[in-house]
Parts: C-alpha cells; structure tokens; sequence
C-alpha cells in the first residue's frame, strides 16, 4: 500500500520529469506494488464537420499510434529513471477523443487457494463462455467487485493510510529511550 505523501512525491516527480509538451494536462498515475501507470491526455485529431463515426474512430486510432511511435524514446528514458527510482515497472496509455489505450501493462500472477465451492464458482464462468481459464474468470471477479465497490475500497484505504500513520508515529520508530540508557554523569570508578 502507498501512503499519500510517497504518491504526492511521485505525481511531483513526474510531472517534474514528463516533457512539457508530451500530455494536455497533468497525467492520471495509479499505483500498486509492482507498476506505475502513467495515463495522460492527448488532443483528438480535427476533423471534418459531419464525420461518420468510422472516420471518427479511425482518426483517434491513428493519432493515438502516431503519438506512441513519437514519443516512444522519450517515454523509455523516463520509465528507466522511475523504475530505479521508485522500484516499479511503468507503464503508459493515453486518453484522445475520449477513448482510452494503454500501451504497455504489467500482468502479475497472483497465487491463491480455492476450496472446491469457490472452484466451481469459476468454471462456472468458464462453462458460461465468460472466461477462457480459472485466472481470467478470477480476474473478472475482481473487475466485479472493483466495479460494485469503488466507495468501499477507497474508505478502506483511507483508513489503511491511516493506520500507517498511527504505526510510524510508535514508539518502535522513536529515539531510544532514553531512561533505559545507564547514566553518564555517575564518578568514575578512581574517584
């Protein structure tokens, strides 16, 4: 979990890093364990007054590859500095003409233990066409449940963060006591 001060220090650093002209506005970070996503806002290519929405969606996708292909040296740079810097894999995407495309994504196993009943609840998708194997139908599940309970997560980690806090300010992290330490102005023993 990342408190809220380590994610300021990372929002400060890339958007102290990131080209000025690279993104519209500030670029959208999300964090885990393992990756740093960077999402930012590209303009949507003009068009034609009554164009179809074929040309529409063509267009996007066009810009949204041209903007990958040119940016690509300088997008690596960056992602090499922040991964040594904060021990993360980056990955990138971008939003234009309000679709959204990630280029690049960290996929991390998760290992887990399922009793039969809970099984059955994941071939169940499968048999349902759902999911192809019992990893993307647990990956679905959370997608469910992420999607059914945003509120809920982020009050728990408001209080995840909070609990964090709590611990650093424990007595573990304060200076060694100091009525534990044997006194330094007792005589010496030739005195």
């Amino acid at each position: 979990m990342i408190t809220t001060e380590q994610r300021e220090k990372l929002r400060g650093w890339f958007a102290g890093r990131l080209p000025e002209d690279l993104f519209e506005e500030p670029a959208e970070l999300t964090v885990d364990r393992e990756e740093i996503t960077v999402i930012g806002r590209i303009p949507a290519p003009r068009l034609a007054e009554g164009a179809s929405d074929a040309e529409r969606e063509a267009a996007v996708q066009g810009r949204i590859q041209e903007f990958r292909e040119r940016t690509r040296q300088a997008r690596i740079e960056v992602a090499r500095e922040a991964e040594h810097r904060f021990g993360r894999k980056v990955s990138w995407g971008v939003e234009c003409g309000g679709k959204r495309a990630l280029f690049t994504h960290v996929a991390a196993p998760v290992m887990t233990r399922l009793r039969q009943p809970e099984r059955q609840v994941l071939d169940t998708l499968i048999a349902g066409g759902v999911a192809r194997s019992r990893s993307d139908a647990l990956a679905w599940c959370v997608r469910l449940v992420q999607r059914h309970t945003d509120d809920w997560l982020a009050e728990l980690r408001a209080s995840l963060e909070h609990v964090q806090r709590v611990r650093a300010q424990g007595p573990d992290t304060e200076p060694h006591d100091a009525a534990t330490d044997p006194p330094t102005d007792t005589p010496a023993d030739d005195e």
